[in-house]
């Protein structure tokens, strides 16, 4: 069991990274504008389990596999900077809300869950809690916690963004507005690849 004052910590840290702006926040908000709450259920339960499942998989031993294998670690951010800007394209040409965005899909459970391993904002969240918030003389047991405390505050937040979404489709009516928003987000998500274009180059 973590002491209280580390627990309190964890908890500001895991709500002021969940609710704060990134890719998976971003794409949440579209897809609540384009899609709805109902259709992007399987999306946010995909960003906060993924990233619980991430937390562990680093605090037990992956964070070590790229630490031998450092070409892995530099491999996995190019392929992730490639399927950002596959989303963001995606997002840019998204059908307008209703009728004409009945035949695309938001993102699914598992693509939501996946994605947390190429999000460098998920990336930097996840080494900072266990480097930050684990103990040495009870790391698996406080590598869980770390996990629990992030699952338990990261759906919320994330669920924050999707209904931020849902209320600003009654604005975005127009297809041309729809049009604005959706390109506005594709930008903002390339934008946000940024602090990984700067470490890889």
């Amino acid at each position: 069991m973590l002491p209280f004052d580390t627990f309190i910590a964890l908890a500001l840290f895991a709500f002021v990274s969940s609710i704060t702006p990134g890719p998976n926040n971003l794409m949440l908000l579209a897809s609540g504008v384009n899609f709805g709450i109902r259709r992007t259920v399987p999306h946010m339960l995909g960003v906060a389990l993924g990233f619980m499942l991430m937390i562990v998989l680093i605090g037990l031993g992956f964070g070590q596999l790229f630490a031998l294998f450092p070409w892995l670690h530099t491999a996995l951010k190019l392929i992730g900077a490639l399927y950002m800007l596959y989303l963001a394209w995606k997002l840019a040409h998204a059908g307008g809300i209703g009728d004409a965005a009945a035949d695309a899909m938001p993102m699914t459970f598992l693509q939501a869950a996946a994605f947390q391993w190429v999000n460098p904002k998920a990336w930097a969240m996840a080494v900072t809690a266990i480097a930050a918030y684990t103990l040495a003389d009870n790391f698996t047991a406080s590598v869980l916690m770390v996990a629990l405390v992030f699952g338990i505050i990261n759906l919320p937040c994330v669920s924050s963004w999707t209904l931020f979404g849902v209320w600003l489709r009654r604005f975005l009516s127009n297809p041309r507005t729809v049009r604005i928003f959706n390109l506005t987000m594709a930008a903002l998500l390339v934008a946000s690849l940024w602090p990984m274009a700067a470490d890889l180059f």
